[in-house]
């Protein structure tokens, strides 16, 4: 069927592109006037944003799709299908509005107990974990009484980290009108009778209260779907109100309008709200103001978890950056274009670098030195150590790792919030996109992945280090096995590396490998979509390779070194162990590195230096976006 046709048949199952509320419910008040319904409409009439109603049984894959940048409002839900339930957790931001105890089967304990003759156990079975897990997605939680509420945290715990709240039963402004002016229009005197609800529903306790009446000589009239202007009128003219139900009730509706009309009222434990401090007072205008109020409440945290931007926390390391020229400086001012904090771990530096670091007057800026022995043989494995120590500083949502010689650009600042925004939920990890100079700003390298992990959730378990099928150990202490740089993302128990996903996908790949290979077609193709790709993700321009000989002077001053103890290699400086030139690095000039540099820079467009350069010509592409203004910066 095609897309204008289902339009045609079913616009329910359509989202509005001007709605920017979706509010799911089983049934809304055209179609049945219930308590629910009628906290539901009370809510969507009152709301400053555009609401559009969606009934459960028409969620489906297509309107989560179409709806994905709406926020999404769910009260009762049992037409849904369960299964979307891992789909909106990942993808939405909803918030739940509880009228009952849905983890349950029969949507009641009490009830589950009657029928079944066994104590509900719901909580523990597929129903009640979908359930808690949906709950557990929500932005806030909203309650009908503070003991549904309590029930739920105490099967759930885990709900007790959300944003929890006693709303109520809803009334809107004009029902609230109406209730006053019902009962300033009855003298006591006038009343006559009691009001016993009239219904089939178990919960509801019919039988149970009209008993009541005939034991205690209550002249009664029972009430059968009057209509809702009627039923007011019975309840101001009536002496009071039984209800008695048989299961828990979280916030009836017609017990609050009784109260609010002046009856006097027969409740039993099973009315929930009945002992709150806002309704177990005989100030009914403290009870108006109080459901006056909540709308507002309910709208305003809407409003804030609609409009709440996320928090980032940044994180480098650095040792001896001004020896090495390193950007590190502009590296953290970067990142405090769009985080909230930056954390710097330095291993002890002796160049100036930690008192520059000291020198910075912004607060965002947060510094720990953890001083390492940089010439133990093992001390590559610091790496790693050293932004393990820099992320558990890390106080926000989401980490933004970055090291000493990578810069933000000024225009992917707001791309980097944009991003944390819309996450999904199942994701842990991002890799993004690097822009990797090579020996000038016109040469951007093609012969490495164009991508790093970089945007992750602040989660406890994720850490920094060798992975845990890679760790080694000898009498020195812990090293690696080829196939980790030592700052691998893992597990904090497992030591497992953490899945990430990344823009970059298999087709991309061999796209890219035909283009180092030289193919011209492959590497137009490839820089257009590279353009294309950091035009729309954030990421870093890479100085790492922008001066060559400065490179080289460090290959031979420390990465020689590094890889060495890394992977526990024995390499002596000798020309073959020499990958950038047939001589020791002991034989090896000043002038000759420049020289070399000179080459690299005119002849290539990148090289990865596992082994020794022959003279190969490798390709390059160019990038359209300039460099980053504060790199511009004297």
């Amino acid at each position: 069927m095609k897309f204008s046709e289902q339009v045609f048949v079913n616009p329910n199952r359509l989202i509005n592109e001007q709605a920017q509320i979706i509010f799911v419910a089983d049934l809304f008040e055209e179609d049945y006037a219930g308590g629910a319904e009628m906290t539901s409409e009370a809510l969507i009439q009152a709301s400053p944003y555009v609401v559009q109603k969606l009934h459960s049984k028409d969620v489906n894959l297509a309107t989560l799709q179409q709806g994905k940048e709406k926020y999404w409002v769910f009260g009762n839900f049992s037409q849904m299908n369960l299964e979307l339930i891992p789909t909106i957790v990942a993808n939405l931001k909803y918030s739940i509005l509880e009228y009952d105890y849905k983890y349950c089967s029969f949507r009641s304990p009490e009830k589950h107990l009657a029928l079944t003759k066994a104590k509900c156990n719901c909580e523990d079975q597929l129903n009640g974990k979908l359930v808690s897990a949906f709950y557990y997605g929500s932005k806030s939680l909203w309650w009908m009484s503070e003991k549904q509420k309590d029930k739920y945290l105490t099967l759930f715990p885990f709900l007790s980290e959300k944003d929890n709240v006693v709303l109520s039963s809803v009334f809107s402004k004009n029902t609230l009108g109406r209730l006053k002016t019902l009962k300033n229009s009855l003298k006591d005197e006038e009343r006559k009778g009691w009001i016993v609800l009239g219904s089939q529903s178990w919960v509801k306790g019919f039988e149970t209260a009209k008993k009541w009446c005939e034991d205690n000589g209550k002249e009664y009239d029972v009430v059968w779907n009057v209509p809702y202007d009627q039923l007011l009128a019975k309840l101001a003219s009536s002496e009071g109100f039984v209800y008695l139900p048989a299961g828990a009730d979280t916030c009836p509706r017609m017990v609050i309008e009784a109260k609010l009309l002046g009856c006097k009222l027969e409740l039993n434990e099973y009315v929930q709200h009945k002992d709150e401090e806002w309704f177990a007072t005989d100030d009914l205008q403290s009870i108006h103001d109080y459901l006056f109020t909540a709308p507002e409440l309910f709208w305003k945290a809407i409003r804030i978890a609609m409009e709440k931007k996320p928090t980032i926390s940044g994180y480098t390391t650095t040792y001896n950056c001004v020896k090495q020229g390193y950007p590190y400086l502009k590296a953290i001012e970067s990142m405090l274009q769009f985080c909230d904090e930056v954390c710097v771990v330095d291993g002890g530096s002796t160049d100036g670098t930690w008192e520059a670091l000291n020198d910075i007057k912004d607060s965002r800026v947060k510094l720990k030195q953890v001083v390492r022995d940089w010439s133990h043989p093992r001390h590559a494995v610091f790496d790693g150590m050293q932004k393990a120590e820099a992320r558990a500083m890390c106080k926000s949502e989401y980490c933004w790792q970055m090291d000493s010689d990578e810069i933000v650009h000024e225009s992917d600042a707001t791309k980097v919030l944009e991003l944390c925004s819309k996450m999904p939920k199942n994701i842990d990890i991002i890799s993004l996109p690097v822009i990797e100079y090579w020996g000038s700003l016109e040469k951007v390298r093609l012969d490495i992945q164009p991508w790093k992990w970089r945007l992750s959730r602040n989660a406890s378990y994720i850490t920094h280090g060798i992975p845990a099928s890679l760790r080694r150990h000898d009498e020195l202490g812990l090293y690696a096995a080829p196939g980790t740089d030592g700052c691998d993302m893992i597990h904090t128990v497992s030591g497992e590396p953490i899945g990430h996903v990344t823009f970059h996908n298999n087709e991309t790949e061999y796209m890219r490998q035909a283009a180092a290979s030289g193919n011209k077609d492959a590497i137009a193709a490839y820089e257009n979509w590279f353009n294309q790709v950091i035009e729309a993700l954030p990421g870093v321009h890479h100085y790492s390779w922008h001066d060559i000989a400065r490179k080289m002077r460090l290959y031979r001053d420390y990465w020689t070194r590094h890889w060495n103890s890394l992977y526990n290699s024995d390499l002596k400086d000798t020309a073959e162990s020499n990958m950038m030139f047939d001589l020791p690095w002991s034989q090896v000039t000043e002038e000759m590195i420049e020289i070399r540099a000179g080459e690299l820079a005119q002849r290539t467009g990148g090289w990865v230096w596992h082994r020794k350069w022959d003279g190969t010509t490798l390709p390059h592409i160019s990038v359209r976006r300039s460099q980053p203004k504060i790199m511009e910066e004297e």
